[in-house]
């Protein structure tokens, strides 16, 4: 198999992981519209690297105003790609009572996901079923997390560093086990490059 190829295949791994979050999200939750999503996928990507090294979805946050954003997802909900598309109903426009919920059009397959990514997505999706977006704002907003960190060293738009989730917690890595982790998942990602 081609160097292209193998990128290739792990790019539409990470995309129907990404796609399938969304529609576990829209399935489990009320309310979900873009900015509950956002913050979902937030929790669920920064929890899962604190344990593992490795976000779930792959997507990068910024620091916007209200709070973490993965900036591609975002532009893409405007214009979305056929896959999405196909799994998700995206509204065009805001309805007028103000909540843009999206709609799962597939059913959510969990062969992309190991035991402890379906756990947290569970876990989110408990304690946040019935929340608005601007009730979880308190949490993504906590004064030392990760956007809060991000807002106040680099200001508005920075994209959040990963690492900004790790704290001393008996479930969090240590910054030397991640950075371990990644040089490990490096090294043997180009053993297969070759």
């Amino acid at each position: 198999m081609a160097n292209n190829e193998r990128q290739t295949i792990l790019i539409e791994f990470s995309r129907e992981k990404l796609i399938n979050a969304i529609v576990f999200f829209l399935r489990k939750t009320k309310f979900c519209g873009k900015i509950k999503l956002f913050k979902l996928l937030y929790f669920l990507d920064f929890l899962h690297f604190k344990q593992t090294a490795k976000s779930v979805t792959g997507l990068r946050y910024y620091a916007w105003e209200m709070g973490p954003v993965p900036r591609d997802l975002f532009f893409e909900l405007n214009n979305p790609g056929e896959d999405l598309a196909k799994c998700v109903y995206i509204p065009k426009e805001t309805p007028a009572n103000g909540l843009f919920n999206m709609k799962p059009r597939c059913n959510f397959d969990k062969k992309y996901f190991t035991r402890r990514e379906i756990r947290l997505m569970e876990q989110l999706a408990y304690v946040f079923k019935d929340a608005k977006a601007n009730d979880m704002s308190d949490v993504s907003h906590l004064p030392n997390m990760p956007w809060d960190k991000t807002i106040k060293t680099k200001g508005e738009k920075a994209e959040i560093d990963y690492f900004l989730a790790l704290d001393d917690q008996k479930d969090s890595l240590s910054s030397k086990e991640v950075k371990e982790r990644i040089e490990e998942m490096q090294e043997v990602k180009s053993l297969f490059e070759k």
